[in-house]
C-alpha cells in the first residue's frame, strides 16, 4: 500500500496537517480498500499547532520518511524559521531515494530551505510569495495557481489549495475515478477553474499621502467609466505624457493605462459580487469598450472568468456590504 507521510514540526498549521490526511483517508480503491496508509510524523513525540489550541502526539518518528511513498510537509507558524538540520537531512534523503515530495501552503519555505526546489517552479500562498521568492531567489516563485507539479515535487497555495493538490495526486495515482470519490467525500470539485490569482485583493498600489498625482488618481477612480487616451490623461494632469509616465513609475510602481485597467478590473468585481447586472453592462459600467475585451482583461487579472468569479463570490442576501 501506498504509504503518504505528513511531517508535523512544531507550531504545524492545523489545517495543513490535516487536510492531507483527509484527502488521502477519504480514498478507495474500486474493490473498497484504502488507496493509501497515512502516517503522521515529527521529530519530537508532541508538537504544538500553531494558535495554541491543541497539542499534536505524532506515532511516528522521522525514521518514517524513508519508507514513505510520498512526503507532505504542512505550513508552520513562521515559516521563514528554517528546519533543523536533522529534518532537513531526512527530507534531502527520502528525495535521494526517489520518494514524492508535496508542500502545503508555506511549507514550501521548509520544502525550500532543503535546497530540493532550486531551478524549479513553486507557490505558497500569494500573501507569502514574495517573501518566499526573496528568501529562495533560486526558485522561481508562481503566485497565480493553485498547485505545481513538477514531477517529484509539487507544492500548493494555501488552504483549500492543499486539497486541489491532493486530489490531483490521487488521480495520477489511481485514476479520475479514484480521485473523484475522494473529492465527492470530501465535498470538493475535482478541478477547479482558476487559480490563486482570483483570491488575491488587486489593490492598486499606493501614492504617497501628498504625492502629486493623488488628485489625479481619485478623478481616474472615479471615471474609470470613461474612455480615456494617455493624451488625455497627460492633460488633466497638466503634463506631458513622457512626464505622466515617470510619475506613474515612481510614485505607483506602474504605468497610466496599466493602473487603469487594474482600476477597472475592482470595479468589475464590485458589481459582479454585488449587482445582478448582465456582464455586459458591467463591461460597460466598468470602462472596458466591450464585453469580450472585458472578460479577456478580467481572465488575465483575476485567473478566471465574470461568470465564474461570480459563482464563488456574489454576496448573498444578508451579508454586510463591502467596504470597498
Amino acid at each position: 500500500m501506498h504509504t503518504v507521510a505528513v511531517l508535523a514540526l512544531d507550531q504545524v498549521i492545523p489545517f495543513d496537517l490535516t487536510a492531507a490526511i483527509d484527502a488521502f483517508g477519504w480514498a478507495r480503491l474500486p474493490d473498497g480498500r484504502p488507496a493509501y496508509r497515512v502516517r503522521v510524523c515529527s521529530p519530537v513525540e508532541e508538537v504544538s499547532v500553531a494558535a495554541g489550541a491543541f497539542t499534536v502526539r505524532a506515532p511516528y518518528g522521522l525514521e518514517e520518511l524513508a519508507e514513505a511513498d510520498t512526503i507532505i510537509l504542512p505550513g508552520v507558524a513562521d515559516p521563514t524559521v528554517p528546519p533543523t538540520p536533522e529534518v532537513a537531512q531526512a527530507v534531502r534523503a527520502a528525495a535521494a531515494n526517489g520518494t514524492r515530495i508535496a508542500s502545503i501552503c508555506v511549507g514550501a519555505f521548509v520544502f525550500a530551505a532543503t535546497g530540493l526546489l532550486d531551478g524549479l517552479r513553486a507557490t505558497t500562498h500569494w500573501a507569502a510569495a514574495r517573501d518566499l521568492a526573496a528568501m529562495h531567489p533560486e526558485v522561481t516563485v508562481d503566485p497565480n495557481v493553485l498547485y505545481v507539479d513538477n514531477g517529484q515535487f509539487l507544492t500548493s497555495a494555501g488552504a483549500a489549495a492543499a486539497m486541489d493538490m491532493c486530489l490531483h495526486m490521487i488521480r495520477t495515482d489511481h485514476g479520475s475515478a479514484v480521485a473523484a470519490h475522494a473529492a465527492r467525500m470530501c465535498v470538493m470539485p475535482l478541478e477547479r477553474e482558476g487559480g490563486q490569482a482570483q483570491f488575491i485583493v488587486h489593490d492598486q498600489p499606493p501614492a504617497p499621502a501628498g504625492a502629486t498625482l493623488e488628485p489625479l488618481l481619485g478623478w481616474l477612480e472615479d471615471n474609470c467609466d470613461r474612455d480615456f487616451t494617455l493624451d488625455e490623461i497627460a492633460a488633466r494632469a497638466g503634463m506631458s505624457t513622457r512626464t505622466l509616465n515617470r510619475r506613474f513609475r515612481e510614485q505607483t510602481g506602474t504605468t497610466p493605462l496599466q493602473w487603469l485597467h487594474r482600476t477597472r478590473v475592482r470595479r468589475a468585481q464590485y458589481l459582479l459580487e454585488n449587482t445582478a447586472h448582465p456582464v455586459e453592462r458591467i463591461a460597460t459600467q466598468a470602462g472596458f469598450g466591450s464585453p469580450t475585451a472585458f472578460r479577456e482583461r478580467f481572465r488575465r487579472v483575476v485567473g478566471t472568468s465574470p461568470q465564474a468569479y461570480r459563482r464563488a463570490f456574489k454576496r448573498t442576501e444578508g451579508q454586510p456590504p463591502p467596504t470597498a
